[in-house]
């Protein structure tokens, strides 16, 4: 299966090429790193600040989604919704506000949007609401290849989300599991702890390199535990996965 930089499956339009989405909100910081978490799954992603260059925006992108902020201060995002589908009618549409208020999400939902998330909200609510969005709508299909990694006797079944070693089960959190992904998708290749941190947590946790050497020493007491070692350290370079040598 073919995965974004975050790991997830990948989501393309169903003739294969990049989604197109469509950030509008009058915060540049928060426009910035929406925009941002949006591009690592591969989609182009424009932004807008307010609703004027929202609509601009959209009939030159023709997005598949929008993220739209319901407080604009040209406009609010319930009237930008109503000229955005007369732009392009089978738009889908994830209403972000600060407002929890039932008449809000009532509202929203009458405007014709999708979804409804409330700040504060994580990155990944986001992304997840505007896949589930996108896959419902019939706007995206999942890149389809062969479901497991296999690196010597170890077996990983991205769809069930399994790890196996020697047929046993290895149990991963999730942040594991995606860092096991990372090594078991480039065996015998040297991983820096810089590439590692870019991949399996982006902006997160910034440069803070020893997460990533946590996370190595609780990925070998669950793989190599009681076992010829798979994972080692290159010392001054990184880390590798290598099968056994038999």
């Amino acid at each position: 299966m073919n995965t974004t930089r975050s790991g997830r499956p990948a989501l393309t339009r169903p003739d294969g090429t990049s989604l197109r989405v469509l950030v509008v909100d009058d915060d540049p910081d928060l426009a910035e790193v929406l925009t941002g978490a949006l591009r690592y799954e591969g989609w182009e992603v424009r932004a807008a600040g307010d609703g004027a260059s929202a609509l601009s925006t959209a009939r030159e992108l023709l997005p598949d989604a929008v993220v739209l902020d319901v407080m604009l201060p040209d406009t609010d995002g319930f009237a930008v919704l109503r000229r955005l589908h007369e732009v392009k009618p089978d738009v889908c549409v994830l209403f972000l506000t600060a407002r929890d208020a039932v008449e809000d999400r009532i509202a929203g939902i009458t405007a014709g949007g999708d979804d409804y998330v409330t700040k504060p909200f994580s990155l990944e609510e986001v992304v997840a609401r505007l896949r589930g969005l996108l896959r419902r709508a019939g706007m995206a299909r999942q890149q389809e290849e062969g479901p497991r990694l296999v690196v010597g006797d170890l077996v990983m079944d991205e769809e069930a989300r399994e790890v196996t070693r020697g047929g046993e089960l290895i149990e991963l959190s999730p942040t594991e599991f995606e860092l096991l992904r990372f090594l078991m998708r480039n065996p015998r290749r040297v991983l820096s702890k810089a590439q590692i941190l870019d991949r399996v947590w982006s902006y997160d946790f910034g440069g803070r390199a020893h997460v990533v050497e946590l996370y190595i020493s609780y990925l070998r007491k669950k793989v190599d535990a009681g076992r010829e070692p798979m994972i080692h350290t290159v010392r001054g370079a990184g880390y590798v996965l290598k099968p056994v040598a038999k």
